[in-house]
């Protein structure tokens, strides 16, 4: 094959960081081995889930529903939305790529706090915009009056995460409202609450009536987290009727599976089983704070399904020596590590790992 000439790529993808997943470990010296490296659901699926994806599964030899009309539909019987304001892809961060698409081209600008969720800067290189990073106050937390001084003519979109991955904090609604009354009406502003059925705090965020109040404010919501369908790829935009509108137009066709669209509509049907493991996941995060806490780490109270420890220069060294008692955790180089709330055993293990680490 000749190599005397190359085909030319965008000069963005030279730059384009790769999206970071949570990798698995091998089982070491017969110890079962645990991903805590994503923000997963331990939980198998529901039994009446999976009858509905069995179930599902003898039509995969036809298109699914392009217009997604029956999780359409029960989302906004859920939440009292026309279904002309709710659109659909695959996860969140399918979502939220349809979203920058949509209102972002070269040379806008896309404002989020960093460190926040890693899909943001890769979505926003693909579409050509400009990503402007407002770094989080010393405790892990959102700096919006940061964020609206980072507000230019060229800002088209901006996401407060909330609760904020992978630091775990929230915005509460006070400070939101207190935002939105100073961010120009011609920009988007996405509430990310893919976390927010994990959140215990009562000033949080309200996304959906926050959403209704505003004319430029969208919730970014997903089934991979509290409903555990991080395998079947489907999240949700529930936003202004234009806005939700452009995103339907951005995403990939037939995107969302059949399988998917029907594990969702099940699942929302029995939420008040799913939500039952979601306490479980509250309660198991709660005692492994505390836990941390009285080794002495510092850490930022979170309300998702996972924990952040701010390790710093020893962050890498605490990763690997994690895969050496079987469990895999996030780490972010020079920063910390997510550790998300899985099996009490493998929670268990990274305590006694951390003991080694209190400085």
């Amino acid at each position: 094959m000749s190599e005397s000439v190359n085909p030319q790529l965008r000069p963005e993808m030279a730059k384009l960081p790769t999206y970071k997943a949570g990798k698995k470990v091998d089982p070491v010296n017969g110890l079962t081995a645990y991903k805590l490296s994503s923000n997963e659901i331990a939980h198998s699926p529901l039994p009446s889930v999976v009858a509905a994806i069995v179930g599902a599964a003898s039509e995969i030899n036809r298109y699914p529903d392009p217009f997604t009309t029956g999780l359409n539909q029960a989302l906004s019987t859920k939440f009292s939305i026309p279904v002309e304001h709710i659109a659909t892809g695959t996860g969140s961060v399918g979502v939220c790529q349809q979203i920058i698409q949509a209102v972002a081209g070269a040379g806008d600008e896309v404002i989020y706090a960093w460190r926040s969720f890693e899909a943001y800067p890769i979505i926003t290189t693909i579409a050509g915009a400009v990503s402007v990073q407002v770094p989080l106050t010393n405790d892990g937390q959102h700096d919006l009056a940061a964020m609206l001084n980072a507000i230019t003519p060229k800002t088209r979109a901006i996401f407060v995460c909330t609760p904020n991955n992978p630091t775990g904090g929230i915005v509460t609604q006070q400070q939101i409202n207190e935002f939105l009354a100073k961010v120009p009406k011609d920009i988007l502003v996405v509430i990310d609450e893919a976390y927010v059925e994990f959140n215990r705090d009562q000033d949080v965020i309200d996304g959906i009536a926050t959403m209704k109040a505003n004319s430029n404010v969208g919730v970014l919501r997903t089934f991979s987290k509290a409903y555990g369908l991080a395998g079947l790829r489907v999240g949700y935009f529930i936003g202004p009727k234009n806005v939700a509108d452009a995103v339907r137009k951005t995403a990939v066709p037939f995107g969302v599976s059949n399988i998917a669209q029907v594990a969702a509509v099940a699942s929302l049907e029995h939420e008040q089983e799913l939500f039952k493991r979601v306490d479980e996941v509250v309660g198991d995060r709660l005692w492994f704070e505390a836990e941390l806490a009285k080794l002495g780490f510092k850490i930022p109270p979170s309300q998702a399904n996972f924990v952040w420890i701010p390790m710093g220069e020893h962050t890498e060294e605490f990763a690997k020596r994690s895969e050496g008692i079987a469990v895999s955790i996030r780490p972010f180089p020079g920063e910390g590590v997510r550790i998300s709330i899985g099996e009490r055993q493998a929670l268990e293990r990274v305590i006694e790992l951390a003991k080694e680490f209190v400085f």
